[in-house]
């Protein structure tokens, strides 16, 4: 009984104090970067929903004007409303705009994003 119990008890492994602090670095390091990204994604879906709305607009003026209100109150501030790609498809307005957000990791490395929407 004594050397079963010590035998199971050789067997039970756990986590070394090194490994415990690079899980933790590693933790660490995931949060950092996506706190950086979380808001540039959440501007990339308030810049996609202002197009929704500014392809409401006729006129390439209007259409600019539409979507510098929406920016303004989303706080837009990667593209402008002269950065827009603004077309027509038969009688309907195609509004489209592309842009890259880079952020720094360390040292000269950087994550791009590369972020691309047109409206239907």
């Amino acid at each position: 009984m004594v050397l079963r119990s010590s035998i199971l008890r050789s067997r039970q492994r756990g986590m070394s104090f090194i490994s415990l602090v690079l899980l933790g670095a590693l933790l660490v390091a995931v949060v950092a970067v996506g706190a950086q990204i979380v808001p540039t994604a959440i501007e990339f879906v308030a810049a996609k929903r202002a197009i929704d709305k500014a392809k409401e607009g006729s006129t390439v003026v209007e259409v600019q004007n539409i979507f510098d209100k929406a920016a303004q109150i989303n706080d837009i501030t990667s593209i402008s409303p002269r950065d827009l790609d603004i077309s027509k498809n038969g009688d309907k307005v195609v509004v489209s705009f592309s842009y890259t957000r880079e952020i720094h990791l360390i040292g000269p490395a950087y994550l791009v994003m590369k972020y691309k929407a047109t409206t239907n």
